[in-house]
């Protein structure tokens, strides 16, 4: 069983950046596609970014694609979330996911693990 668990949230400033992490235990990350989706109050949790189990191929939501990039380091068990440039709308929980068979998928529901979450506030 992975337990998947998210640091690096907090509240920042429009035009700020942060660093999420997501670490692993219980299993390796090594044979996981790996991904980031975000959750605002009344919404629905939306897809963020994603990678395949050797970081090989990224993928993005147009609304974060060239401001956040997603990477990973399978020795530490860990990935990343690097947020730039960040704005209002950015406002969430941010959770990131393991999946086992899709290799990084857009949809939350082919992920098999998740984290607890991490708040991400941007003031305007």
């Amino acid at each position: 069983q992975v337990q998947l668990v998210e640091s690096g949230g907090g509240l920042v400033q429009a035009g700020g950046s942060l660093r999420l992490s997501c670490t692993a235990s219980g299993g390796t990350l090594d044979r996981y596609g790996m991904g980031w989706f975000r959750q605002a109050p009344g919404k629905e949790r939306e897809f963020v970014a994603s990678t395949t189990w050797n970081g090989g191929t990224t993928y993005y939501a147009d609304s974060v694609r060239g401001r956040f990039t997603i990477s990973r380091d399978n020795a530490k068990n860990t990935v990343y979330l690097q947020m730039n440039s960040l704005k209002p709308e950015d406002t969430a929980v941010y959770y990131c996911g393991a999946d086992s068979v899709s290799g990084g998928s857009l949809y939350s529901g082919s992920y098999d693990y998740w984290g607890q979450g991490t708040q991400v506030t941007v003031s305007s």
